[in-house]
Order: structure tokens, then C-alpha cells, then sequence
């Protein structure tokens, strides 16, 4: 116990080993969500649904690992909710990319990341963007995938003319749905811890009880293999210009939503407030992210990320890497429950889609539309996200107008090279969409 007290420096941040376990737990149960809707969602780019549960699990447990031992702070990580509905939706449907390339896009934007990371590319890259195009970013994101869980849910359809509607609403299936969506907004509200795996586990009960779904056969069994997904990418595939916005779309939004994370993370704990460089401890969660994001996609997994969630272990008096360490521990356990997370039906997942993109969606309270070069680069930004189904194109949308705004108002000192060098690269993915 005295190793630990020492390792972790427990006295020194006022907390104790029972406080941390409770705040890994807590932590634990609130992002558990993202097995049954990662798997869900990945698995539709062609890739075996439980080869995913498992690598979920295993690439969860350890980069929350190493998050604790290395940087000793209370964040858990994970595949990114935004960012693998990008590589399903975007890259693979969208961009008619094989898993494997998109895969390799994930490999390569990890790899720029951790040069950033040890370097101070992040700094600059942090102070060449305007701060309200971030939370433009989220909102995309977050307007992105809650219009992906309607229309898989089935609440919206598309019709021939390709006008949205809605769907048939007395559907067994879609009244599952918006049950789930009511029930997770309610404890949500409340603050219950684990709104949205309490959620999917109601919804499925219902469904297994009523017979709309197909009841596990049994609780336990062993990990699945993930030979199948595993050293998959597909480097070569992804070297050509046109792919390129992508990458750095990928990179952009790892970065951002890291950064924007761990700020909410830290002002519950009074850490990472300083985004300068001069932070050990962000610096470091920082590396640990792109080490996560480089090998999850050796693992077959989209982009890993820091999750907000561990700030519901920071509220529970986590402060150190020991939080993190007891929350990995019980996600390694997670590996032998693949017949539970295998019987989830559909329905039961995508209602999480739609409430964490409406808690996404939130962030534009902090745009400043007054502002016409953000107010208008912040609307192509968050528009053409879910109509173009690619982060790329809103980001690369947000990027051109922005600039075009400030050269129409001459307002020069406010392009920096930076900006010049995102302007360029934003243009590319429409001279070769093709």
C-alpha cells in the first residue's frame, strides 16, 4: 500500500486507494456504453462484431492503463464516439475507403499526433485556430451522429427524391428507440451515473423479454480472437493526396477533442489548465493518446481518444492515475462477457448516438455568431457535417470560408500561416473528389 501511496503521491492530491477504486469504477460504469455502440458502429464497415467487443475492451483497459501509470491522471480512453462513426460513415461508406485503408488513415494520423505530442506542433497548431471553431467542430460532430442514430434507428428515412422524413413511427423497433432515447435524457438529468448503459441494458431486457431479440445463451465465455482485424491497416492505400484532408481531419479532431476533454476533466481537478506546453501532466495524457490512437489501429480499432466521461471520476474525488488504473482493470474484466454485448440488439444502441450527439451539439452556446467570419465558417462547419456525412468536408468548409470572410473584411491580421497552410489543405478534397 505504501508503493502506491508513494507511486500515485495519493497524500500529496488528498485521496486515498478506496477513493480512487470508487472513482474508477464510477468511471468505469459511465463509459461502458462504448463496447456495444463501438462494436455496433464499426461493424458496419465490414469488420466482425466480436473481434471488435473484444478489441475494444483490450485497447480500452490498456491505454486507460498506461494513462494512469504514465501521466498518474484520472482519464480513461477509448475508441472516440465522433470519430468512429467518421470512419464507418465518412471514410468507408462515404469515401468508398476498404476498413483496411481507413485503418491506415488511423495509423497515419496517430503517428502525426505523437510527433506533435513530443514536439510543440501542438501548441502552434492550438494558437494558429480560432478557439470558437473548436467548439464549431464538436458541434458537427455532435449534430453528425445523432443524425446517423435517426436515420439507423429508423425515425427518419430518406425518400427517392432524397428529401428526409419521418419514419414509421408504430414500428416495434423505433418505439424501442425513442423509449431508450426519453429514458437516457431522464437520467441523464437526474445524474445517474451510467445513464446510457442503463439505458441500452433496459432497452434490451424489454426486447429480450418481449421477444424482439434473440436472448444470450449464456453470460461467461472467452475473449474472441481479433486475428481477423488486428495488423489489418492498409498503409499504401491511403498515400495519395486526396486523402489527405481526411488524415489531417482525423488528426484535427483527436487533438481538439483530446484537449477540449481534458480541460473539462481539469477543472473539476484543477489540472491542465495550462495548454501552453509547460504542463507535464497534459503533455503526457497527451502523449498517451496518440500512443492509443497509433497502436488501436494495429488493434483494427478507429481513433482512440480521452473520454469526458472521466470527469464523473474526477466528481467522485479522483485525482490520481490510480483511478485510472482500477477502471482499466475492470474493463480487462469486460473481455469475458462477449455473449452479453453480442445479444444487444441494434435498436437498443443507436438512442446513445442521438443523446451524446444532442450533449455535443451543446458546445455551440460557445460560438460567437456575432463575429460574421466565425459565424458564418462555424455554420458550414456544423451544416455540411451531417449532410455530407464527412467531418473532412465541414472542417475543410469551416477552414475556406473563415478566411474568405477575413479577406472580404479585410481583416488580415487575423490569417496566420497556420490558417494559410489549413486553407490550402482544405481545398483539396473538392479539386479531387473525384
Amino acid at each position: 500500500m505504501g508503493f502506491l501511496d508513494r507511486f500515485f503521491q495519493l497524500k500529496q492530491n488528498h485521496t486515498n486507494i478506496k477513493i480512487e477504486a470508487l472513482a474508477g469504477f464510477t468511471i468505469f460504469l459511465t463509459m461502458l456504453y462504448i463496447i456495444p455502440v463501438g462494436s455496433q458502429i464499426l461493424s458496419q464497415a465490414g469488420m466482425p462484431k466480436d473481434e471488435l467487443i473484444t478489441a475494444i475492451s483490450l485497447v480500452t483497459a490498456l491505454a486507460t492503463l498506461l494513462t494512469g501509470i504514465w501521466a498518474n491522471t484520472p482519464v480513461a480512453m477509448s475508441v472516440g464516439m465522433g470519430l468512429n462513426a467518421y470512419f464507418t460513415y465518412g471514410l468507408v461508406q462515404g469515401m468508398g475507403l476498404s476498413w483496411q485503408q481507413a485503418l491506415g488513415a488511423v495509423f497515419l494520423s496517430g503517428v502525426i499526433f505523437l510527433i506533435i505530442s513530443f514536439t510543440r506542433l501542438r501548441v502552434w497548431i492550438m494558437q494558429s485556430i480560432p478557439k470558437d471553431l473548436r467548439f464549431a467542430l464538436c458541434a458537427g460532430l455532435g449534430a453528425f451522429i445523432a443524425t446517423i442514430g435517426l436515420k439507423s434507428l429508423g425515425f427518419i428515412t430518406i425518400t427517392p427524391s432524397g428529401l428526409m422524413t419521418l419514419g414509421n413511427l408504430s414500428s416495434p423497433q423505433i418505439l424501442m428507440g425513442i423509449f431508450g432515447v426519453i429514458l437516457m435524457l431522464l437520467l441523464h438529468t437526474l445524474k445517474v451515473q451510467g445513464a446510457f448503459i442503463i439505458g441500452i441494458l433496459a432497452c434490451s431486457l424489454i426486447a429480450w423479454i418481449l421477444g424482439f431479440a434473440t436472448t444470450p445463451s449464456k453470460v461467461l465465455s472467452m475473449p474472441s480472437s481479433i486475428s481477423g482485424i488486428a495488423l489489418q491497416f492498409d498503409l499504401a492505400g491511403v498515400i495519395h493526396i486526396a486523402l489527405i484532408p481526411a488524415i489531417i481531419a482525423l488528426l484535427i479532431t483527436d487533438l481538439f477533442d483530446s484537449l477540449g476533454t481534458l480541460a473539462g476533466v481539469g477543472a473539476k481537478a484543477n489540472m491542465f489548465q495550462d495548454t501552453s506546453g509547460k504542463d507535464k501532466k497534459l503533455e503526457k495524457t497527451l502523449q498517451v493518446d496518440a500512443i492509443a490512437t497509433t497502436a488501436g489501429a494495429a488493434f483494427g480499432l478507429s481513433t482512440t481518444t480521452a473520454f469526458l466521461e472521466s470527469s464523473a471520476g474526477v466528481a467522485s474525488g479522483g485525482r490520481t492515475g490510480l483511478s485510472a488504473v482500477f477502471c482499466a482493470i475492470f474493463f480487462a474484466l469486460t473481455l469475458f462477457f462477449l455473449p452479453i454485448f453480442s445479444a444487444i440488439p441494434d435498436y437498443a444502441i443507436y438512442p446513445t448516438l442521438i443523446v451524446v450527439g444532442a450533449l455535443m451539439f451543446a458546445e455551440i452556446r460557445h460560438i460567437n455568431f456575432q463575429d460574421l467570419p466565425i459565424g458564418c465558417a462555424s455554420f458550414f462547419t456544423i451544416l455540411l457535417m451531417p449532410l455530407s456525412s464527412s467531418i473532412t468536408t465541414g472542417l475543410a468548409s469551416g477552414f475556406i470560408v473563415y478566411v474568405l470572410m477575413c479577406c472580404f473584411q479585410r481583416q488580415w491580421q487575423r490569417i496566420n500561416m497556420g490558417i494559410l497552410i489549413l486553407f490550402a489543405i482544405s481545398v483539396i478534397p473538392f479539386v479531387f473528389q473525384n
